[in-house]
């Protein structure tokens, strides 16, 4: 009875992970052996796991990630361009993200960009920051509508904050006057504060005219360049690679 109290009021004060680990210990024939302070750090240390795998998961799902892709995944075989060692680098806890730094991800169609971004992305998840993934042409239709409603301060407030802010199909197309405002807007709230991935089938230096303005240009990619990780991909898209060797790993990563 007093067992059984003691679990409503570890799922009362939401100690899922403890309560979980004390039914364990109470099935657990050899937990005699161990002292209190092990036990009690037992129940502690499931505990601390269950709520990082929660906050994990709230994180991933928030994130949106147009790919289920993982670092340890990332294909290194095909010659692509792709340093293993900046990758290696990147992936280290994360400290790109911790020191602000933005990722250029530059190549034809198919090479493998988006599955990168939420690759690198998903490992700062794990390592615990927040993350988004967008297509340009659905943040700026995004930002469309929360001006129509009145959410735009809202929205621009929210993308500030997350630690990784991924733009797949960057610079596709000319960009008009409301969304270049809108763009330097969100540059210069993260500026130095966090972090940002652009991936385009358009090199940099063709950046500054489908952005258009020259002085907003200026101003916007002033704060991209700074401190940007560029990797610049090439070669036969895997998509082509897919459909001729019909490989799953080649499909996940186009």
């Amino acid at each position: 009875m007093l067992t059984q109290q003691t679990l409503e009021k570890l799922y009362t004060m939401k100690l899922n992970g403890m309560a979980d680990a004390f039914q364990q210990q109470q099935q657990d024939t050899d937990i005699a052996d161990l002292s209190f302070e092990e036990r009690f750090g037992l129940l502690v240390d499931q505990q601390w796991t269950w709520k990082e795998n929660r906050a994990l998961t709230r994180r991933l799902a928030q994130a949106h990630f147009k790919l289920a892709a993982a670092v340890e995944d990332i294909d290194f075989r095909h010659s692509r361009g792709l340093d293993r060692k900046l990758i290696r680098s990147l992936t280290a806890e994360s400290r790109w993200v911790h020191q602000h730094h933005n990722l250029f991800l530059l190549g034809p169609t198919g090479i493998g960009k988006s599955y990168l971004a939420c690759a690198l992305a998903h490992k700062a998840c794990r390592d615990g920051y927040t993350a988004l993934y967008t297509r340009a042409s659905q943040l700026f239709r995004d930002l469309a509508i929360a001006r129509a409603d009145g959410s735009l301060p809202r929205r621009l407030l929210r993308l500030s904050r997350l630690d990784v802010l991924i733009v797949d199909d960057w610079a596709m197309a000319p960009m008009n006057e409301v969304e270049r405002r809108d763009f330097l807007e969100i540059c210069d709230d993260r500026y130095q504060r966090r972090s940002t991935i652009l991936t385009s089938q358009l090199p940099v230096a063709k950046w500054h005219a489908q952005i258009g303005d020259p002085t907003l240009a200026d101003s916007i990619l002033d704060r991209l360049v700074h401190n940007a990780h560029r990797i610049e991909l090439e070669g036969e898209s895997l998509r082509k690679k897919r459909a001729r060797s019909s490989s799953p790993d080649e499909e996940a990563q186009a």
